[in-house]
C-alpha cells in the first residue's frame, strides 16, 4: 500500500466511483478493484480481499461497506464517511428525483410503458444474479439441500428471513466444510489494531447517532406515524439482511408490501428497476419504498413527504453500515480465523440462494400475470397464477432480456434501455 491519500484525492476519486457504480455489486467491486488497487495502488490485493471477505459476512450491502472500509483503511473513520457516503448520495438523489416524477407522471402512457419494459427486464436481471451466485455457493449436496430448504421456508411457508437465516447459520456449522481463506494474510496497521476501549466507544458513538433519531420520531410523532414506522423497519431490516441487495429485496418486499401495504407488487419491481439504472448500491430501490411511503401516508404534500420518506430509510439504512465497518474492521484477522464461524456462514451463503430463488419467482409471477391468488394447504401457501391475466409482451421484453444479459453478456445498462424503449413502444401503440 501507498502512502496515504489526501482528502481532496480520496473526494475525487470515490466520487468518481459514486457516479460510475453501475451494475450491482459485482461490477461495483470490480469498479473499486481497478481504481484503487490497478490505477491508484492505494491498496494491495491481499489487503482488499481482507476487506471484501470482511463485508461478505455483514448484514446490508457489501460494496458500499466495501467502500467504507477501504476510505477507513486509507484515512481512518474520516476516509471511511467520506468514501462511504460518495457511494451511497449521488444514486441516492437520483433515485429520489425519478421517485417524485413517479409519484407525479406515473399515470402517462410513455412513463408507464417505460416502468413496464424495466420491469419485465429486471426479471432477467433477477435470473441471472441467481444463475451466477448458485454457481459460486453450490458447491456440496449439503449447501443444494440449504438453498432448497430456504426457498421452501420462504417461498411457501411463510417463514420470516431472520429465521431462515438463523437456521442456516446453524445447519452450516454442522454441515458445511469451512470455507477457504482467499489472498493472504496482512496484518492491520499500527493505527487500526483492535482494542477493547476503541471497540465500546466506536459502538456507543454509532449506537447513538443510529437508535436516538429513532427514538425521537418515535417520541415527537408518535410511534405508528409513517415516519416512526420507517425508523423502525430499515433498523431492523439492516441488522438481518445478510447476502446483500437482492437478499434485502426478499424481506422487504415480504414486508413493505404484504405487510405495511405501503406499495403494490408491480411497484417494488419498478423501484428496482430504477435502483439498476442509476448508480450507487441496488439497496437504494428501498429510498424508493420509503419515498413512496411517505408520499402516501404521511399527511404532508406528496414530494415532501416522499422527500423526508427517503431520508428516513437512508438514514436508518446506512449508519448501521458505518457502525458495523469502524467497530468491527480491526478485528478482521480474528473473524476470518475462525474455522466453524466460516463453514456458519457458507450455510447463509447457500441460504441466500433459496431466498433469490423466490424473489425471482415472485417478480416472474407479478411480471408475466395480471392477477396472482394463493391456494391454501394448512400452514403452506401456494401462489398460483390466472392464465388468463397473462402478459405476452412482458414475456417477450423478459426473454429477450435473458438472452441479451446471459448469452452474449451484453451492457445491462444497455440491455435495460432498450427494453425501457420497447415498453415505451408497447403502451404507446397498444
Amino acid at each position: 500500500m501507498t502512502d496515504r491519500p489526501s482528502y481532496g484525492d480520496l473526494i475525487r476519486v470515490f466520487g468518481r466511483i459514486g457516479v460510475l457504480s453501475f451494475g450491482g455489486p459485482a461490477g461495483q467491486i470490480a469498479l473499486m478493484h481497478r481504481i484503487l488497487i490497478d490505477e491508484r495502488k492505494w491498496l494491495d490485493e491481499a489487503r482488499f480481499l481482507h476487506a471484501l471477505n470482511f463485508c461478505m459476512l455483514l448484514p446490508g450491502p457489501e460494496a458500499m461497506q466495501l467502500a467504507t472500509y477501504a476510505g477507513w483503511l486509507l484515512r481512518g473513520v474520516a476516509g471511511g464517511l467520506i468514501a462511504g457516503l460518495l457511494f451511497v448520495l449521488p444514486g441516492a438523489a437520483v433515485v429520489t428525483v425519478l421517485s417524485a416524477l413517479y409519484i407525479a407522471l406515473g399515470g402517462v402512457p410513455a412513463v408507464e410503458g417505460l416502468l413496464f419494459g424495466l420491469k419485465a427486464a429486471v426479471l432477467a436481471v433477477v435470473l441471472e444474479a441467481l444463475l451466477r451466485i448458485s454457481k459460486r455457493a453450490l458447491k456440496s449436496g449439503n449447501a443444494l439441500v440449504i438453498a432448497i430448504a430456504a426457498f421452501a421456508a420462504i417461498a411457501f411457508a411463510g417463514i420470516p428471513f431472520p429465521i431462515i437465516i438463523l437456521m442456516a447459520l446453524v445447519a452450516g456449522a454442522f454441515l458445511l466444510p469451512p470455507a477457504p481463506l482467499k489472498g493472504a494474510t496482512t496484518k492491520p496497521l499500527a493505527s487500526h489494531r483492535p482494542t477493547l476501549a476503541s471497540f465500546l466507544a466506536t459502538s456507543a458513538i454509532w449506537l447513538a447517532i443510529w437508535l436516538c433519531p429513532l427514538i425521537g420520531l418515535a417520541a415527537l410523532l408518535g410511534p405508528q406515524h409513517v415516519f416512526a414506522v420507517e425508523a423502525r423497519f430499515f433498523s431492523i431490516m439492516a441488522t438481518v439482511t445478510f447476502g446483500g441487495a437482492y437478499a434485502v429485496l426478499a424481506y422487504v418486499a415480504q414486508q413493505a408490501v404484504e405487510v405495511y401495504g405501503w406499495l403494490r407488487p408491480d411497484e417494488m419491481l419498478t423501484g428496482l428497476g430504477l435502483a439498476e439504472t442509476t448508480p450507487g448500491p441496488l439497496i437504494l430501490v428501498l429510498v424508493f419504498v420509503g419515498f413512496l411511503a411517505g408520499a402516501r401516508e404521511a399527511g404532508l404534500d406528496p414530494v415532501a413527504g416522499g422527500a423526508l420518506g427517503a431520508l428516513v430509510t437512508l438514514w436508518f439504512t446506512f449508519t448501521p453500515c458505518f457502525m458495523w465497518i469502524f467497530a468491527g474492521a480491526p478485528y478482521i484477522e480474528t473473524v476470518r480465523n475462525v474455522r466453524w464461524l466460516s463453514a456458519a456462514l457458507a450455510g447463509v451463503t447457500a441460504a441466500v440462494v433459496g431466498v433469490i430463488a423466490n424473489l425471482a419467482l415472485w417478480f416472474g409471477l407479478h411480471v408475466l400475470f395480471g392477477t396472482i391468488r394463493e391456494l391454501a394447504f394448512g400452514p403452506f401457501g401456494l401462489p398460483v397464477p390466472d392464465t388468463a391475466t397473462f402478459v405476452p409482451a412482458a414475456a417477450v421484453i423478459a426473454l429477450a432480456a435473458a438472452v441479451a444479459l446471459l448469452r452474449y453478456h451484453a451492457n445491462l445498462i444497455a440491455v435495460l434501455a432498450l427494453a425501457a424503449l420497447c415498453g415505451i413502444a408497447t403502451r404507446l401503440w397498444a
